[in-house]
């Protein structure tokens, strides 16, 4: 039996978990560095409101309807529901799918009313703001705030109102609820709730261990050469160019599932791009600092390999610069790159999807001043887009684990991909200002000769080497028409490919493994979803497809390379190399409140 000091301890930890879930509750509210300013939705539905009073009204009588029907129907069990539904559009606890209310703890009274209380005032809050007359941006700021709160708030999100988490703490006489808050504290520094058993991987022991070692390296990025694994290779190495928000292993992960080593079994010579998780005294580098260090890594895989050309592969914003970097080339009367494939990337960003709510004019003109480059420009911290990135998921990606870590006080499962979503890079508040104006806000690349990059008027529309641009069917960073768009502004030899699954899930689809499925047609006239209708589904991974795509691109095969670097680029250390182990800097004082 506990003894009166462990149950008070017990009860303790309750309150400690209980304030921060509800400071975690209202936080996407306040308008902070990082976070979306509330205000100026919250006025235009206060206008919504004394412009239309009788919709709000109908609303709000639906509500206490549907409230008064469901307590009736929970103290009168007689009251008739089907498919789910009560007669009244009230969820019936009896066949409610939602994953979060499944146990069968759910169906005692008490939680039974809480749940579908909550579903109930969910559906309210949702039809409230998507019927309110705002103009477009701000009615996405609307549903996006009202989804924020509508996750956070969910009676499993609490000690009190979940009835698991309080049968569990029950159980393991208070045990549980000490692991939970012991959880918190381990995930307080650093500013993010754990995703997955981080003790469980290391980089450079069980992930990013394809062999190879550090050639070229600049204040930017690390090049790393890895070595061949087959006899014969093709003549045109191959340059990996991952995001820059993140570290580049998310192509080099466990061996099954590592592009890297995929692709240099089919006998390519590849290097990677390994951006350095920037410090303060790089805090005043901007977009053409990147653009120019992969044209000097372009140039270091020529010298080291021999070669007047390279392939290229790049993924998300990686994709972005080096398109820019070809632009530039491209101007400069320069074509070392004979072919490129461009994953999940945006070069007209017609539409940025859920993203957009974060940015407008008022927030990119704050971080331009806090950037600016005559007050020393500054660090965008690593953490403030991971966060971003997790809301838009909340419930897969926040209080999934909330509620398993804090409440129930278990250790997330082994991830490597959540692993590597954790491990975030800082960047140059100078380039985060221009690339968040001129792509999410203003969208020029698109516009031919209205950027100068590098000194050299950019005009992506000009490229026009073969190129292989995949998109992912769910991704809700790159939206997939958004990645389609690119087949009406590049030129050349397009092959577009539609994966199935997300952003990062469908890009990391191993061979070896053959799941999930793409879409290939090769009519690129028509809008997406014509494209989307004429074409055929094939089953297993996009990684063969790609292969396929690219050998004829790597030349002819000549024999593998023994020795990496060159006289030039003489080796500088093994591989991982030092930049992919830096970690992000960890929150303020103020952050972390």
């Amino acid at each position: 039996m506990a003894s009166a000091s462990d149950t008070q301890q017990t009860f303790q930890a309750l309150a400690d978990i209980q304030q921060h879930l509800l400071a975690a509750v209202a936080k996407p509210f306040r308008q902070g560095a990082g976070s979306l300013d509330a205000s100026a939705t919250l006025q235009q539905l206060a206008r919504d409101y004394t412009r239309d009073p009788v919709r709000w009204q109908r609303l709000q009588q639906s509500w206490y309807e549907q409230q008064w029907m469901l307590w009736k129907k929970l103290t009168s069990p007689g009251v008739a529901a089907t498919d789910g539904v009560m007669n009244d559009g009230a969820p019936d606890a009896s066949t409610i799918t939602d994953r979060r209310f499944r146990a069968p703890e759910w169906r005692e009274p008490y939680f039974a009313w809480l749940s579908q209380s909550y579903l109930i005032t969910s559906r309210w809050l949702e039809s409230a703001a998507g019927g309110a007359a705002l103009d477009p941006h701000e009615k996405k700021k609307a549903a996006f705030l009202v989804r924020q709160w509508i996750d956070a708030a969910s009676p499993a999100n609490f000690g009190w109102s979940n009835p698991e988490a309080i049968k569990l703490a029950a159980e393991t006489e208070g045990a549980s609820l000490a692991r939970g808050l012991q959880n918190l504290r381990n995930d307080l520094p650093k500013g993010m709730v754990s995703m997955t058993d981080e003790t469980a991987f290391e980089v450079g022991r069980n992930l990013a261990i394809t062999p190879g070692a550090v050639v070229y390296e600049n204040e930017l990025m690390q090049l790393i050469q890895y070595r061949p694994a087959t006899d014969s290779v093709y003549e045109r190495p191959l340059l990996m160019v991952p995001p820059c928000i993140n570290k580049f292993y998310v192509l080099d992960l466990q061996p099954d599932n590592s592009l890297v080593r995929h692709a240099v079994e089919q006998g390519h010579t590849v290097f990677m791009v390994s951006w350095r998780n920037v410090p303060p005294e790089c805090g005043k580098l901007t977009w053409d600092d990147y653009v120019s260090a992969l044209i000097d890594a372009i140039e270091a895989m020529r010298d080291i390999c021999g070669v007047q050309q390279i392939n290229g592969l790049a993924f998300c914003v990686g994709g972005t610069l080096l398109a820019c970097a070809l632009a530039v080339l491209k101007k400069s009367r320069k074509h070392p790159v004979a072919s490129v494939a461009l994953l999940a990337t945006m070069l007209d960003f017609c539409d940025t999807g859920e993203l957009s709510v974060f940015i407008d004019e008022a927030y990119v003109e704050r971080r331009e001043r806090e950037f600016a480059l005559e007050r020393g420009g500054g660090i965008l911290p690593g953490r403030e887009l991971a966060v971003t990135f997790a809301t838009l998921r909340a419930n897969d990606l926040i209080w999934n684990y909330v509620v398993n870590n804090y409440l129930k006080g278990k250790t997330p499962p082994a991830f490597d991909l959540l692993y590597w979503n954790c491990d975030s890079t800082n960047l140059p508040g100078p380039m985060y200002a221009w690339y968040i104006r001129h792509t999410y806000l203003e969208n020029n690349l698109r516009t031919p000769d209205k950027l100068t990059v590098c000194g050299k008027p950019l005009d992506l529309s000009a490229l026009d080497l073969p190129t292989y641009l995949l998109a992912t069917r769910e991704d809700h960073i790159v939206p997939w028409k958004t990645a389609y768009a690119s087949t009406k502004l590049l030129k050349g030899d397009l092959t577009f490919v539609l994966s199935a699954s997300g952003h990062i899930a469908g890009i990391v689809n191993p061979a070896r493994a053959n799941k999930r499925n793409y879409w290939v047609n090769e009519d690129l006239s028509t809008d997406a979803d014509t494209w989307l209708g004429a074409s055929k589904p094939v089953p297993g991974s996009w990684w063969n497809h790609w292969a396929a795509w690219a050998a004829p691109h790597g030349g002819g095969k000549v024999p593998a390379r023994k020795i990496s670097g060159s006289k030039k680029y003489p080796v500088i250390e093994p591989g991982p190399g030092r930049y992919v182990h830096a970690k992000a800097e960890p929150p303020t004082t103020e952050e972390k409140s």
